[in-house]
C-alpha cells in the first residue's frame, strides 16, 4: 500500500512592509504594531517553505518533481513579491495587513491551483529567524 509522503521545496525573497489598519489611529497602529507600523515601512529576507503531499507515483517515485514546484514557487509569489513593497507592490496582497500570518495565506491562494500532483499541504513564511507562520488550508 503507498503511503502519504511530503516534500518541501525552501525559497528566499526580499520585501518590506509596513503594519497599518486604516481604520485604526496612528496611535492605535503604533500601540498594536510598534516599530513595525513606520511610515516608511521596514524589511525582512523571508523564507517560503511550500510543502506538498501525495503518494510517490510509481514511475518516478516523485510526490512532485521539485524542479516543478521551484517553477512554481517563482512564477506564481517570487516574481511577485521580491525586492517589492507588499504593501504598495503586489496585487495579491492589496488590502491585507502583511502580518507573516496574511502573507502565508496569500501566498497558499496564489500556489494551490497549480498544484496539479499531490495537494498542497502547508505554506511556512519566515519573517525571521525566530518568527514564522504556517497555513494549511481549510482541508488539513
Amino acid at each position: 500500500m503507498p503511503s502519504l509522503l511530503y516534500v518541501t521545496r525552501r525559497a528566499h525573497f526580499s520585501a518590506a512592509h509596513r503594519l497599518f489598519n486604516p481604520s485604526f489611529s496612528d496611535r492605535e497602529n503604533e500601540a498594536v504594531f510598534d516599530k513595525c507600523a513606520s511610515v516608511n515601512g521596514h524589511g525582512h529576507n523571508y523564507y517560503i517553505e511550500v510543502t506538498v503531499a501525495g503518494e510517490p507515483d510509481p514511475r518516478t517515485g516523485y510526490v512532485m518533481d521539485l524542479k516543478k514546484l521551484k517553477a512554481i514557487i517563482d512564477e506564481h509569489v517570487i516574481a511577485h513579491v521580491d525586492h517589492k513593497h507588499l504593501n504598495m507592490d503586489v496585487e495579491f496582497l492589496r488590502g491585507i495587513i502583511p502580518t507573516a500570518e496574511n502573507i502565508a495565506v496569500a501566498c497558499w491562494n496564489q500556489l494551490e491551483p497549480h498544484i496539479l500532483n499531490g495537494h498542497l499541504y502547508a505554506v511556512r513564511l519566515y519573517e525571521t529567524e525566530q518568527n514564522f507562520a504556517e497555513y494549511k488550508g481549510e482541508h488539513s
